[in-house]
């Protein structure tokens, strides 16, 4: 099983995820034509993606969807809330629905060799949702875009080898930075985004000794920097009383503009 992220940060995600026999994408929010240069760097190809699984219709999410969605004909699976506040908005328009294939909360799906189970995540959208990912043997996770989690994104979260975690902004640069008061306040609030502080918490909460990888993703791009985001979920783990320390772990910071490493597991 192998994990990459293609761009991650508030201005535009993908996450690949497959094996050997199956190829699956977490969210198209850059253009087709980056998402099959992404994929051709990683030895694959758009035209063979086997399904697209959408987290929530922010257009950071999606801006690519329509055009990849339409050129290659590729099965997209998304809530029904997702779908539906994508059918209203620009994105919508031109896709095939038959692509579309609705699926719920805490049921799992195959795509191929894997098993796909979303779970909720508390984000300002219609139906949002995270991806645990497995192959039956090993497992990843995409969890972004939550202004909060809680013992049951934990469960959902415990006993992965991968995980694309949000460590969104600093606490502080929000704060004194020039956004208006209302968009701070979605921000830090619990539909908003994870601080680095609470990514660093919810990290500890998930550390074992099978965790091979954690990508640190969308990164706001005015409230945070790489070096910070990395340093402060760092730091949380060096405070924490779990039996762990950073270097126990690979952990890198999922590039705005580029691939990450190509993690396999």
């Amino acid at each position: 099983m192998k994990m990459c992220s293609i761009a991650s940060g508030s201005s535009g995600n993908c996450t690949y995820v497959g094996t050997e026999e199956t190829s699956i994408l977490v969210d198209a929010g850059i253009s087709c034509k980056r998402i099959e240069q992404g994929l051709r760097a990683l030895d694959r190809e758009a035209r063979k993606l086997d399904g697209i699984l959408i987290t929530h219709e922010h257009s950071d999410h999606i801006s690519g969807l329509g055009v990849l969605a339409r050129r290659y004909h590729i099965p997209v699976f998304l809530t029904g809330g997702t779908h539906d506040a994508i059918m209203r908005s620009s994105a919508g328009r031109n896709i095939d629905p038959d692509v579309f294939h609705e699926i719920r909360e805490d049921e799992s799906f195959r795509i191929g060799e894997m098993e796909i189970l979303p779970f909720t995540i508390p984000h300002d959208a219609a139906q949002p949702v995270g991806y645990r990912m497995t192959d039956g043997i090993h497992s990843a996770a995409v969890a972004t875009d939550m202004g909060k989690y809680n013992d049951y994104i934990v469960d959902h979260l415990t006993g992965l080898n991968a995980i694309l975690l949000e460590s969104n902004h600093d606490v502080n640069m929000v704060e004194v930075g020039p956004y208006p008061y209302p968009l701070k306040q979605r921000i830090l609030g619990d539909r908003g985004h994870l601080s680095n502080e609470n990514a660093g918490r919810l990290l500890c909460r998930i550390l074992h000794d099978g965790l091979e990888a954690v990508f640190l993703g969308h990164l706001s791009k005015e409230n945070n920097y790489e070096k910070l985001a990395y340093e402060t979920v760092c730091a949380e783990i060096r405070m924490d009383k779990v039996p762990y320390a950073p270097e126990c772990f690979h952990i890198e910071v999922a590039r705005r503009d580029g691939l990450s490493n190509l993690v396999t597991l």
